[in-house]
């Protein structure tokens, strides 16, 4: 049994961002240059890097992934596509032109046209959570034309309940009722953030991960609040139970975690 470390990077505008408790008014701006951010983390030596387009997730779908055209792109990425994509998807095929490692993409894919798209401009893997609570059907459709290793859900808790919309509405429905339909339709990942604890480094939430994982068979990404080196090895320690990875971005971008040592550690 391994444990990833995925080192996140969030795209607003183009740009590298962080939002404290997904508030859109509450945003740090790191870097202008995302493929910059992602050969940095390579280089430190992350296996696998977490991507997530904010302002798709935000709006509800990404204005500019021109449906229905274009999804036979040619993986050399020649940037001057024949295709009217947003910044963020422009951001997308350059960190994969500028990387080896795969990428796990997020952020308003609502339809299968978006999650091909997603995926031809270079996107190993990619998270659907507000359609796996409105539109499970759509998920189940991408586990049988895509394979279930290319689909992840992201189950998203404000308070038990799973968040949609960019977590900017509170649905009706438990997390664990969420992850229990998606193994039923064949997704064997899930992502889990607990939403109170995302960007304020107040420690991420174990227990709640774990019993995630136990009540719905998934293998289970911890997300949210990671603040240090002891979080990634209270994780760790939960592989046995279904806790696969944990994706951190606060605090790598404010120096709280040191990438090397946290992959040495876990």
């Amino acid at each position: 049994m391994s444990f990833t470390i995925f080192p996140a990077i969030d795209l607003r505008g183009g740009q590298v961002v962080r939002l404290r408790h997904g508030d859109p008014a509450q945003q740090t701006t790191f870097s202008d240059d995302p493929a910059a951010v992602a050969r940095h983390w390579e280089s430190l030596g992350a296996k696998w890097l977490h991507v997530v387009n904010l302002d798709a997730a935000l709006a509800g779908r990404d204005q500019g992934q021109g449906r229905g055209q274009g999804l036979n792109l040619n993986l050399n990425l020649n940037l001057n596509l024949n295709l009217s994509l947003s910044p963020n998807l422009r951001r997308l095929a350059e960190i994969r032109a500028a990387t080896q490692i795969p990428i796990q993409f997020g952020g308003g894919l609502r339809e299968i046209d978006d999650i091909a798209l997603a995926l031809a401009l270079g996107a190993t893997r990619v998270v659907l959570g507000t359609v796996a609570v409105r539109q499970p059907q759509v998920v189940a459709q991408a586990v049988a034309r895509f394979g279930a290793e290319r689909i992840v859900v992201g189950i998203d808790a404000r308070a038990g309940r799973a968040a949609i919309e960019g977590w900017q509405e509170t649905s009706t429905v438990d997390a664990i009722s969420v992850g229990r339909l998606m193994r039923d339709l064949g997704v064997t990942c899930g992502v889990y953030t607990d939403i109170s604890r995302d960007g304020a480094l107040t420690g991420v939430n174990v227990m709640a991960t774990a019993q995630l994982a136990a009540a719905t068979g998934l293998k289970i990404i911890a997300s949210g609040g990671v603040a240090g080196l002891d979080d990634i090895i209270s994780l760790a320690g939960h592989v046995q139970d279904g806790i696969e990875g944990v994706i951190v971005g606060q605090a790598l971008y404010t120096g709280a975690l040191d990438l090397r040592e946290a992959l040495a550690r876990a």
